[in-house]
């Protein structure tokens, strides 16, 4: 269950904190976590100690954390200090879509729709390729974009009717970002109430069942030197995985599976003999046992180590062959 109070939020970015010291690999990602369940406990400069924590080291994803830095300080009376931080990413101009989405969130969620658009503007010039499929991130990065040109009245251009082109929902963003729904929230009239919650569960409705999972449903990759260790050490697990081709195959096979049945949020995790052994000693249990592979798979993906499955046909295929994955993996029937 996840923690819905102030002091359950406390006592998660603790036991991420003890998980973070017990798998250093992984401490980027947890401490995020537990930066994120700080600011929900409204403990905010204990949030931003992490995101300094995180900043003093070289950290992964400088651009994101700082991102989220800016977002945290606003919300605790260092606003001078927080817009230092969204110029200087505006200067540094990330290539990924979250960090200039978070920013721009900030200066929005503080009336600043001028400097957001400004900012979602630069993110987009430099982030869309006119034809080229587009990330997730990005495509909510113009659908941010889209909802603060409604607001500020503007009319729409390309890149806003790009917006509305990738847009799946069933009520279309001109809707979704009418400015007279916040004022609908706030009638008394039933009928508009009403008409506002069926357009709320509507617009909520696609990502209700990802919002559940706390990580993606994930299966294993052990790439082929890894595998080949593996059943060199372990040749009780032969029956699992028969060939490296074999395990190839069941992998995108197992994926294609779960999507056609309807299970959102997938991904892949990498699997290493080490980090194997060190989690089967864990759960006191010898790394033979095949049932302990999915115990695996999950926690891995917990520790935030998943690459989300399928990936564009145009980027690198997640087997490491170096091709692209519509000309590899994605290209079977």
């Amino acid at each position: 269950m996840r923690p819905d109070t102030p002091a359950a939020h406390t006592a998660e970015a603790e036991r991420l904190l003890r998980t973070a010291a017990q798998y250093p690999g992984d401490r980027e990602p947890l401490l995020l976590q537990a930066a994120a369940h700080l600011e929900l406990a409204d403990d905010r400069p204990g949030a931003t100690a992490l995101y300094d924590d995180l900043l003093a080291g070289d950290p992964a994803d400088p651009h994101l954390i700082r991102a989220l830095k800016a977002s945290n300080l606003w919300e605790y009376g260092h606003e001078a200090e927080a817009r230092a931080i969204i110029e200087g990413l505006r200067r540094s101009r990330p290539e990924d879509a979250a960090p200039w989405r978070i920013a721009a969130e900030t200066l929005e969620a503080h009336d600043e729709l001028e400097a957001a658009e400004r900012t979602l503007a630069e993110a987009a010039a430099l982030l869309v390729t006119p034809g080229a499929e587009l990330p997730h991130a990005t495509r909510s990065l113009l659908a941010a974009r889209h909802r603060v040109r409604r607001m500020l009245a503007r009319d729409h251009d390309d890149w806003d009717a790009l917006a509305d082109r990738l847009h799946t929902g069933t009520v279309p963003l001109d809707e979704l970002h009418d400015p007279k729904r916040l004022w609908s929230l706030g009638s008394s009239d039933p009928t508009e109430l009403q008409a506002e919650i069926a357009r709320l569960r509507s617009e909520l409705g696609t990502y209700r069942t990802a919002l559940s999972r706390p990580f993606p449903v994930a299966v294993l990759h052990w790439p082929e030197r890894e595998l080949t260790e593996l059943l060199t050490a372990y040749p009780e697990l032969e029956t699992e995985y028969p060939t490296y081709r074999a395990h190839l195959t069941d992998i995108e096979a197992s994926l294609r599976e779960l999507a056609a049945a309807g299970t959102p949020n997938l991904g892949i995790v990498r699997a290493t003999v080490p980090s194997y052994e060190a989690f089967a000693a864990s759960e006191s249990t010898h790394p033979s046992q095949a049932a302990l592979l999915p115990q695996y798979a999950t926690t891995l993906a917990a520790r935030a180590r998943a690459t989300p499955w399928p990936p564009l046909r145009t980027d690198t295929c997640w087997c490491g062959t170096g091709r692209a994955y519509g000309e590899c993996h994605g290209g079977e029937e």
